[in-house]
């Protein structure tokens, strides 16, 4: 189902929308690699679909290179299932010395293949989010430096809204109304996934003041009352009817939204460009609605880190060179966010003077970012995901118990959270 790790890592991060099929290739010498550098570091970047990106990050490395003549940057750029492929060459002496990670998982960081970067960002913690700070640290050491952020929000058509006497949804309860009373024969009220519930397991527990683990990583409570509650929610919204299902395509991609299948979709900031080319200015952005009154608006945090192989030959070298892309180079961090995609630049003070998030829907989805994203825990596993995505499944569409599925669900959770941190 959509909520799974392996499906999130198929498309999530920097270049949502637009995940291509590109082959696996190696920038040539004459391209990246600098004849009679003292140091030839490896890159390796996903392979980018938006037009541009892999120009972009050669001439990076290029002008790298040109300021500093005895390091060289051989740009490494992978098809197909990245995450597969870093992990499994990451265990290899052919790993490469710098790359960039999507969802962080702490085995990385037990099996010590990530270097610390707490060096490189002493003094910067104040310019990135407290989500993605959380997110790519563990054993209290930081090990990825955030390159770009992408907000996911809930879209929403003002026409329709306006013309159905719909105020945009501040709860859940809010949003579910207007769901139902949006829906009509050509029109579905809500998008949230093509199987019904992409995020929107965890945007409901979140929202009510629920999370995946404690503070201390160290137990699962998703179960807790205020999960079991909003989670129940997800049933709600399924026997109302409301639901755009079985879709062609994804909550990731902005079709269903586009071609008034929904008059509200959950979906990413990368999307906003070819939202606003189809609908103009017809189109608002919000938060997840909070659960219930003690509850908060919610939104997801997703994009790319740069990190170092903690087990490479040129760990210092990779780490300069990391904190000369992602910290010191502005106008490279601008270009990489809007040149080509869309994205949030991650520090806070190159964000603020990107014109692009200065106004609009843009920037309140920005706005939303900074002041409600969540990230996924990084000891959050694909086996802990698998189980609390069957448990949402049968809550949601089977009219299952909550509490005992989910009870059942972290059982299983805490388990595997227990190898981790044995």
């Amino acid at each position: 189902m959509s909520t799974s790790l392996t499906s999130r890592r198929a498309f999530l991060g920097g270049s949502l929308l637009f995940v291509g099929g590109m082959a696996l290739s190696a920038c040539g010498k004459g391209d990246a690699v600098k004849a009679g550098a003292k140091v030839t570091l490896e890159q390796w970047y996903h392979a980018y679909g938006e037009a541009g990106t892999q120009q972009a990050v050669i001439r990076y490395a290029k002008e790298y290179t040109k300021a500093n003549p005895d390091v060289a940057i051989k740009v490494n750029w992978i098809a197909g299932d990245y995450s597969a492929k870093l992990h499994s060459t990451l265990l290899t002496p052919q790993a490469p010395d710098l790359f960039e990670i999507g969802d962080f998982q702490y085995v990385d960081v037990k099996n010590g293949l990530l270097a610390p970067l707490d060096d490189i960002v002493k003094g910067q913690e104040a310019e990135y989010s407290k989500a993605s700070l959380e997110s790519a640290t563990a054993d209290g050491k930081l090990h990825g430096l955030k390159m770009m952020d992408d907000a996911m929000v809930l879209y929403y058509r003002k026409s329709v809204l306006e013309k159905a006497a719909v105020a945009p949804p501040q709860t859940f309860a809010e949003l579910a109304a207007a769901a139902m009373k949006l829906t009509s024969r050509e029109q579905k009220g809500l998008f949230v996934g093509s199987d019904g519930i992409g995020n929107a397991a965890y945007l409901l527990l979140w929202s009510n003041g629920g999370d995946l683990l404690d503070p201390e990583g160290r137990k699962v409570v998703f179960n807790s009352p205020e999960g079991v509650a909003a989670i129940s929610g997800l049933k709600q919204l399924h026997d109302g009817k409301s639901l755009l299902l079985d879709f062609t395509t994804d909550w990731y991609d902005p079709g269903a939204f586009i071609q008034g299948a929904a008059a509200m979709q959950w979906c990413g900031l990368w999307a906003m460009p070819a939202i606003k080319k189809a609908l103009g200015d017809d189109f608002g952005v919000l938060a997840w609605p909070k659960f219930g009154d003690s509850g908060r608006a919610v939104s997801r945090i997703g994009g790319w880190f740069a990190a170092v192989n903690a087990k490479g030959e040129h760990v210092e070298e990779a780490k300069k060179f990391v904190e000369w892309l992602w910290i010191k180079q502005a106008e490279l961090q601008k270009d990489w966010c809007v040149s080509y995609g869309f994205h949030v630049p991650s520090r806070k003070s190159v964000a603020a003077r990107t014109t692009e998030f200065t106004s609009g829907p843009a920037k309140d989805a920005a706005d939303i970012l900074a002041n409600t994203g969540k990230a996924y825990p990084n000891l959050w596993n694909t086996a802990m995901d698998s189980a609390f995505a069957q448990a949402v499944l049968k809550i949601a569409k089977s009219g299952g118990d909550a509490k005992s599925l989910l009870d059942e669900a972290a059982a299983k959770a805490q388990a595997e959270l227990d190898k981790q941190l044995a």
